[in-house]
């Protein structure tokens, strides 16, 4: 996607706005996940990351996400 030079502080204002809605503890696994895997070879990355995976889906946010979804209604993230 290419943007505009002027308008690139107001998208770049509503990424950060969609990422810090998230749950703090969900973006944390999934940075470090990210970085842990750019040194592994692709096998073993994508292992790893379906490991990191599974134990993300087993937090508490994942729990709280699914449901506010199916609610309808916006997550209360509690970062555990």
């Amino acid at each position: 996607m290419w943007i505009a030079y002027d308008e690139l502080t107001a998208h770049v204002d509503g990424v950060a706005r969609q990422v810090a809605a998230k749950s703090g503890l969900t973006v944390a696994i999934g940075k470090k996940a990210f970085y842990r895997q750019r040194e592994m070879p692709l096998a073993q990355a994508y292992e790893y990351a379906a490991g990191v995976m599974v134990g993300n889906m087993l937090e508490h946010d994942a729990e709280e996400g699914i449901n506010a979804f199916l609610d309808k209604r916006a997550p209360q993230w509690s970062d555990r």
